[in-house]
């Protein structure tokens, strides 16, 4: 397996990084304090095709592939967590589950719109009693006729509020074994009994919106379940394996902005009469933080390759979420640290990059999540 980045490849990172320095960068300390959703970022975002990098160009896409969009999470969410969550809810959860189980209506009428950046997507999976527990989902789908009824609440769901389209999830009956089916719907957020509400006041990633979505009575065609209606549950997991590279992808981004900034800092800062630098306490931590995020560099892509090439990588993907995720964390806490006071004040950003790395242990699963998703992987007995 070679991990060598394609010519492709180092090109589209390299337009997402000029892009993300000169387009977002400048207001990424604005979008978090105002918390603020960048929606004419998202616009230039869909002009250059960002939108559409891991779909067909057929419809709507760029052509590429996973390594390409996560190495686009990845810088986006360097400069700013905010951005880069929500473009990666908008591309692994909004449009993903479109193009691998939708139909080819269902593509031509929403698939195209997502890719091509012209409509955001979103995905209604959580509920409040229902987040970790994934299977616990409560809304119901009820069939009469033609059509389906919804009726259900979902929360913490990103992008909703700028989203033409939400997927959700509803227990839609019981399979032959008496179990719970689940199946996903594609709904319009402006279908008669959707009510968006509640914007959360978050910790971090302050400028991605994120919503409660309440539905009630909701009319929903037959036409608009995704796939195969007594599949809807192993579809989101697999929607969620691919969110999860993406999600570290982010983690990455955030950790690596703290590094770097960290890295700087030792270079210019002096105490004792020598650049903090030359102290190996401050060497130590700048040389954990560098092998932690190179680790996690090669699992994510490693997880990426995989997918790309139709392999499993169910537990590939909960590994690098976990190990990024957690190492992202760390690169904050010791960057913040080796900034001293500086690093607990809003000009140096690294209050942010921390603010925002911590959710990353906690969307698309929890690290407590991925553990047991990693046991189950490697054949741990079951309860």
């Amino acid at each position: 397996m070679d991990l060598s980045l394609t010519k492709e490849q180092s090109m589209i990172q390299e337009m997402v990084r000029d892009f993300a320095q000169k387009e977002i960068a400048p207001l990424a300390d604005q979008i978090d304090k105002e918390e603020k959703f960048p929606e004419e970022i998202f616009r230039k975002m869909g002009e250059l095709g960002l939108m559409g990098i891991p779909f067909p160009e057929e419809y709507g896409g760029s052509g590429g592939d996973t390594i390409s969009y996560i190495l686009a999470v990845e810088e986006i969410g360097k400069v700013c967590g905010s951005t880069g969550l929500s473009y990666a809810a908008a591309v692994s959860l909004g449009a993903s589950p479109i193009y691998h189980f939708g139909s080819e209506k269902q593509k031509q009428e929403h698939l195209i719109p997502l890719a091509s950046g012209k409509s955001l997507g979103a995905f209604g999976l959580t509920e409040p009693g229902a987040g970790s527990d994934a299977g616990g989902t409560r809304t119901k789908a009820e069939k009469k006729g033609n059509q389906y009824i919804l009726n259900g609440e979902k929360s913490w769901i990103t992008n909703t509020s700028y989203a033409r389209t939400v997927i959700v999830t509803a227990r839609n009956g019981e399979d032959e074994k008496g179990r719970k089916k689940i199946s996903a719907f594609i709904v319009p957020t402006d279908a008669p009994g959707l009510t968006i509400r509640a914007e959360y006041e978050k910790m971090g990633v302050r400028g991605s919106n994120t919503t409660e979505l309440i539905l009630e009575d909701i009319h929903v065609p037959e036409e608009n379940i995704l796939g195969d209606p007594q599949k809807g549950f192993h579809q989101f997991l697999y929607t969620l394996d691919g969110g999860r590279i993406s999600i570290a992808a982010l983690a990455l981004g955030i950790g690596r902005a703290a590094y770097e900034a960290a890295l700087q800092y030792s270079s210019e800062r002096k105490q004792f009469g020598k650049h903090i630098g030359s102290f190996q306490a401050v060497q130590f931590k700048l040389s954990d933080m560098a092998m932690e995020l190179e680790l996690a560099k090669n699992m994510i892509l490693k997880a990426a390759w995989l997918k790309d090439n139709n392999r499993p990588f169910k537990k590939e993907a909960a590994m690098a979420k976990l190990f990024a995720s957690e190492a992202a964390t760390r690169a904050c806490n010791q960057s913040l640290q080796i900034h001293g006071g500086y690093g607990y004040m809003r000009e140096y950003k690294i209050e942010r990059y921390l603010r925002d790395a911590k959710l990353m242990e906690i969307g698309e699963g929890t690290s407590e999540i991925q553990r047991l998703v990693i046991a189950r992987e490697i054949g741990c007995p079951a309860n």
